[in-house]
C-alpha cells in the first residue's frame, strides 16, 4: 500500500479522516475496476485537506497492481453510453470548439469503446486517437475509431509532444495515482492554444450533499476527488491559462439513476419490476447529480 498526499497544498499531514476504508483485499478483481458498476461501498481511506478541501483515498494499492486490474476491465454500459456520448459532445461544442474542428487532433485518455470519439466522428471531426488500458472495452470499439486506440495506460511518451490540439479525459481523472505527472504530460502533449476538457465528480455536488458516504463518487476507484474551486487551482498550478469550471448535467434512464440509489436491494428489484411493467424505467431525464467540468488552454 501506498501513502497519498495533498496534491494541491503538497501535504498529507494537514487532514482529516473522512471516512475510514471499507473494502476486502481478497475480494478486489478486474470487476471491482470496471466502469459504472452497481455502487458497493467499497473504498480506501478518505482523507480531506483542511485548507483546500481536496478529497482523495491513503493508503492506495501500488499502481502496477491496479493497472494490472484495469487492463482486464471490462466495458458494460452501453447502454449509458448513448447518453454520454450526447451530453459530452454538447459541452465540447459550448466549451472548447463550437465549429471548425474538422481537422483539429483529439484525444480522448480512457475512451473505453471510443463511444465518445464515434458521436465526434459523426459531426464531422476526422483525427481522432484514444487510449484504453482495458482490451475487452477496446475490442468493441467502431473499427475506424479503433485502429487509432492504444491499449495502454497514458503516460509521457506514448505520443509525439505538441501533437494535438485538444485532450479529453471523462470521468478518468479522479482515477489516476500521480495527477501531477498526468497534468504535466498532458501539457506537453498540446499544441499552442490546444485545449484540455476533463469531467469529473464534485464533492460538493447534489449526490454528496444527500447521500453523504453513500455517494457513489466514494469509491475504491476514485484516488482524487475534487470541487469547482481546487479543481481550478489544479489546473492553473500545471500551466493551463483561461482555465473554467462548469457544472455538467447528465441525462440517463430512470433505471440507470436507480441502480445508483443506496437503497435495500429487495425495494430497488421491487422498482425496477415497477417501472418494467409501468415503461416508466426507460424514461430518461437531466439531473445536475455532481458532475462538473474543466476547460483550460495552453498559450504558450
Amino acid at each position: 500500500m501506498r501513502e497519498k498526499k495533498c496534491i494541491i497544498c503538497k501535504n498529507g499531514q494537514d487532514t482529516e479522516v473522512l471516512y475510514k476504508e471499507n473494502f476486502d483485499f481478497k475480494k478486489l478483481n478486474d470487476k471491482t475496476f470496471s466502469a459504472r458498476r452497481i455502487p458497493d461501498g467499497t473504498h480506501y481511506r478518505f482523507l480531506k485537506c483542511k485548507k483546500c478541501g481536496l478529497i482523495f483515498s491513503s493508503p492506495i494499492l501500488e499502481e502496477k497492481e491496479i493497472s494490472e486490474l484495469y487492463s482486464k476491465s471490462t466495458f458494460n454500459y452501453v447502454s449509458e453510453s448513448k447518453y454520454l456520448q450526447k451530453t459530452y459532445v454538447e459541452y465540447f461544442k459550448r466549451h472548447v470548439f463550437k465549429d471548425k474542428f474538422a481537422q483539429k487532433k483529439i484525444l480522448e485518455i480512457g475512451c473505453g469503446n471510443g463511444f465518445f470519439l464515434e458521436e465526434l466522428e459523426k459531426i464531422g471531426a476526422k483525427n481522432l486517437f484514444g487510449v484504453e488500458p482495458g482490451r475487452a472495452s477496446v475490442d468493441k470499439a467502431k473499427q475506424s475509431i479503433k485502429k487509432n486506440i492504444k491499449v495502454a495506460m497514458f503516460k509521457k511518451g506514448l505520443f509525439a509532444k505538441e501533437s494535438f490540439d485538444v485532450v479529453c479525459c471523462f470521468h478518468t481523472f479522479d482515477h489516476i495515482v500521480n495527477p501531477d505527472i498526468f497534468l504535466d504530460a498532458i501539457f506537453q502533449l498540446l499544441r499552442k492554444n490546444g485545449k484540455v476538457f476533463f469531467v469529473v465528480h464534485n464533492t460538493k455536488g447534489l449526490s454528496v450533499k444527500l447521500l453523504g458516504r453513500r455517494s457513489p463518487i466514494f469509491d475504491i476507484e476514485h484516488i482524487y476527488l475534487f470541487n469547482p474551486s481546487n479543481l481550478k487551482r489544479l489546473f492553473e498550478m500545471h500551466g493551463f491559462q483561461k482555465v473554467e469550471v462548469f457544472g455538467v448535467k447528465n441525462i440517463y434512464q430512470i433505471n440507470y439513476w436507480l441502480k445508483l440509489l443506496p437503497i435495500p436491494l429487495f425495494l430497488k428489484n421491487f422498482m425496477y419490476f415497477l417501472f418494467k411493467i409501468t415503461g416508466i424505467g426507460e424514461i430518461p431525464i437531466s439531473i445536475s447529480a455532481g458532475n462538473i467540468g474543466v476547460v483550460g488552454t495552453k498559450l504558450k
